[in-house]
């Protein structure tokens, strides 16, 4: 063993045409690599193994090709223009089972180079901020560098090597590579506060690094007792345990802990882990495997996607022909939560790129493209104009549930392409529509009798949804809103009521949620009244059904508020109400809002509220 600040005989350790692996994330040995390329001489076609890799890899600049032939199983910066150059290759293989490539043989170590924390009284460094794949090239390799490094945190966990598995070492001092925070943009925040709606108190989390996932945590302030078991995290969790909003308390699988294969972000994040007994760093077998994760009760899953088609396909890895990083963990936590009790995998992205002239959710998969994540293991879908729920689903009902979270601007052409190719039936004429003065985020949570609702703008996808409504009425709420008593809701006429241009009529209903099931209780409208010559005033009428058994919970008061408030800022001058002369609860709903009695017949009340 050389210890020591020597620098190392590299005769002694490669020979040319070896595989060599390299340290992962914030913990890749980038001095030992400056070293090596100095003590190259003769080397030639080392073959060097790796994953992402912070910092500008130096191995991957062009005049070291005959020295290294990269291998990478995750594409970050430079080594993504050496493979789309063809002198580097991209194998693909999911985060979990990277591991056994080693140990199997399949991609046989020579040598493996690693970062680590100054050996303890015992003789055992740790892996510090990036255990992950380490370890499992530690154990494989036949022989191991390292460099030990004082400034490494000492993180717990299976997050250990002892000093005599180390073959060659020599102690260099470094800052640990640094990952800063990006801005949040209003795009990022509405995607942040969309998905923080899918997450409850109780939780286990697991989320990346990048702004989504920073802005979630922002959204989270008032959750309880959340847990988290995540392949990787940053500095935006330190805030949520230091709160006690993380605390782990209700996890099911390592109860008390956060479990992590590796971290990456400021030193304020190094020095957060550095000795700290609450935070658990395991291989990534271990943390990746979707078993361990489904071990988890209420696992919410955040990832993100390059694009996601009208069936739910995702795209991650690719940009047509061109790859740009890797399945990672993506797969091992999407399938991990969908087998958890309560469970919740999640696709968020914005939805478009290149400045806004490009949609993220397309009809097609572009040519050249991969899956990572197949259309039958997410359950959701988010982006900035809301959440799509695939679970269950059928193509026809997923195409229009990611129609509804498309940029408005490519809705109208996504259900036109789509339409093409019979997913969607020829009645199905309307794309949704925004309602800006429901907010930037159009779903509201709402608490009525103490229970959880959500208030949102009625969808094209919402057609089930409302057939299953209309067949739970009693003949007599019929009968009180449609003043006959309806027997059927065709598929055709639920689609022409949920089909709702709301820059001019305005649709909203009242929802519970449990997981992807949702139910629809009640349901408020309002209709432009087209202006005549006659009656030039700009008038709405209003009308309500409300689930039988959830009457007389506010539903019917809360849709009416949020109505004549939209009603105002689109300068109506009044809104019109007719009731069954018997139907005296909703009567007192419209006085109860200062309407006014205009008229009385023998079967009808007519009311009116005047806005302007």
């Amino acid at each position: 063993m050389t210890n020591g600040t020597q620098k190392l005989d590299w005769k002694k350790i490669l020979v040319s045409g070896d595989r060599m692996f390299i340290g992962s994330n914030a913990a890749a040995p980038h001095a030992l690599m400056r070293q090596l390329i100095k003590g190259a001489d003769n080397l030639t076609d080392i073959e060097l193994v790796h994953i992402l890799t912070l910092e500008t890899p130096i191995w991957a600049q062009p005049e070291y090709r005959d020295l290294f032939k990269i291998n990478s199983l995750f594409l970050g910066p430079g080594v993504r223009d050496e493979v789309a150059a063809g002198y580097a290759d991209y194998t693909p293989c999911f985060l979990s089972e990277i591991p056994s490539l080693f140990q199997d043989q399949i991609l046989a170590l020579d040598v493996a180079l690693i970062m680590v924390s100054p050996p303890d009284n015992y003789g055992y460094c740790s892996f510090g901020v990036s255990v992950d794949i380490v370890s499992a090239a530690a154990k494989s390799a036949k022989i191991v560098v390292a460099q030990i490094n004082p400034q490494m945190p000492v993180t717990n966990g299976q997050a250990f090597i002892h000093i005599d598995e180390i073959d060659f070492s020599t102690e260099i001092s470094a800052p640990i590579s640094e990952l800063f925070p990006a801005k949040l943009d209003p795009v990022t925040e509405q995607i942040g506060q969309y998905v923080s709606l899918l997450i409850e108190d109780g939780d286990t989390l697991q989320l990346g690094i990048g702004k989504i996932p920073d802005a979630v945590l922002c959204y989270l302030q008032d959750h309880k007792d959340l847990g988290v078991h995540t392949e990787m995290f940053s500095d935006s969790l330190i805030d949520l345990v230091r709160s006690g909003v993380i605390n782990n308390r209700k996890k099911s699988f390592h109860q008390g802990k956060i479990i992590t294969s590796f971290c990456m972000g400021s030193k304020k994040l190094y020095d957060f882990v550095d000795q700290n007994s609450h935070i658990e760093f395991h291989p990534s077998e271990y943390v990746n495997s979707p078993v361990n994760i489904a071990k988890n009760d209420n696992m919410v899953s955040i990832n993100s996607a390059i694009e996601v088609d009208l069936t739910g396909q995702v795209v991650s890895d690719s940009i047509g022909y061109q790859f740009y990083s890797g399945i990672g963990g993506q797969v091992d936590f999407i399938r991990g939560a969908s087998m958890s009790k309560g469970g919740k995998p999640i696709i968020a992205m914005p939805s478009t790129a290149k400045n806004g002239t490009v949609s993220k959710i397309t009809a097609f998969i572009t040519e050249g493209s991969g899956v990572v994540t197949s259309r039958g293991d997410v359950h959701y879908v988010v982006t900035e104009y809301g959440i799509a729920t695939l679970r269950g689903k059928s193509i026809r009902e997923r195409a229009l549930e990611l129609i509804k979270v498309a940029h408005p601007k490519f809705r109208d052409e996504l259900l036109s392409q789509v339409r093409q190719h019979m997913r969607v039936p020829h009645y199905q004429l309307q794309s949704p529509k925004p309602i800006p003065e429901l907010g930037k985020v159009s779903v509201k949570k709402l608490c009525l009798a103490n229970q959880p609702y959500v208030l949102r703008p009625l969808a094209p996808s919402d057609e089930r949804h409302l057939q299953e409504f209309f067949y739970s009425h009693k003949k007599e709420t019929l009968l009180m809103r449609y003043n006959y008593r309806p027997t059927r809701m065709s598929r055709e006429t639920s689609s022409s009521l949920v089909a709702v241009d709301q820059s001019k009529d305005i649709a909203l209903c009242i929802t519970s949620k449990n997981g992807p099931q949702e139910t629809i209780h009640a349901v408020g409208r309002y209709y432009l009244i087209q202006p005549t010559e006659s009656k030039p005033n700009r008038q709405v009428e209003v009308a309500f059904v409300v689930r039988e058994e959830q009457q007389g919970k506010g539903m019917a008061r809360t849709l009416l508020q949020w109505l004549i408030n939209i009603a105002e800022q689109r300068n109506i001058d009044a809104v019109l109400a007719y009731t069954r002369r018997d139907n005296k609860p909703m009567q007192n709903i419209f006085l109860a809002f200062n309407f006014c009695v205009v008229r009385q017949d023998q079967d009808e009340v007519h009311f009116e509220l005047k806005l302007h």
